[in-house]
């Protein structure tokens, strides 16, 4: 049983999307506060200065930013789990189906529930690819947040099948001939 897991590449592209989430989520904190809690008095707390503010009333120029900063702020953390779920991910073919682990997760997908593959991006540098499934394994995972975090990364019956995989197209036609599709090609959605 051979174990494809990201290649060298793969982990280090992933490792600065994580750094570029991480200060998008530094950034937005900063600016946040900036627009929230400006003062005229340098002396002033935090929450001095952002008591002073609302109670003179945010300005349009304040408010659009924190609204923006604020989106930034629980989109960044979204992001920055999809990507540890990347890093951390490994797919083992067994006679039983195919085994995924990452952070906190480990499912089997019987070979009996995959319907397809699919291409999301043909005309990609990287291609990315998802086994389309007719069963929740989500519903493996005890953790409810690593649950709700993994159906947010992937969707309830898709298992995203990352593009700096190493043997990747190995691992796609060992999917393939388990599954029992006939596909030569991977199908590649429209929208």
């Amino acid at each position: 049983m051979k174990t494809y897991r990201l290649s060298p590449s793969g982990r280090r592209n992933a490792i600065v999307l994580l750094i570029g989430a991480l200060m998008i989520w530094v950034f937005a904190l900063w600016t946040l506060r900036i627009s929230l809690a400006t003062s005229s008095d340098p002396s002033a707390s935090l929450i001095q200065a952002l008591r002073e503010n609302l109670d003179r009333g945010l300005s349009i120029g304040q408010i659009i930013p924190a609204l923006l900063m604020a989106v930034l702020l629980v989109a960044a953390p979204l992001t920055v789990w999809n990507i540890l779920e990347e890093l951390g991910a490994q797919y083992t073919p067994t006679d039983a189906g195919l085994r995924f682990t990452s952070f906190g997760i480990a499912l089997t997908c019987p070979w009996g529930s995959v319907v397809g593959i699919r291409r999301l991006d043909a005309d990609a540098d990287e291609p990315l690819d998802e086994v389309t499934l007719n069963d929740d394994l989500s519903t493996q995972i005890r953790n409810p947040l690593v649950r709700w975090l993994h159906r947010q990364a992937c969707g309830a019956r898709r298992l995203v099948i990352y593009s700096g995989l190493e043997d990747r197209d190995d691992l796609l036609r060992e999917i393939r001939v388990r599954a029992g599709l006939n596909d030569a090609q991977p199908a590649v959605s429209q929208a």
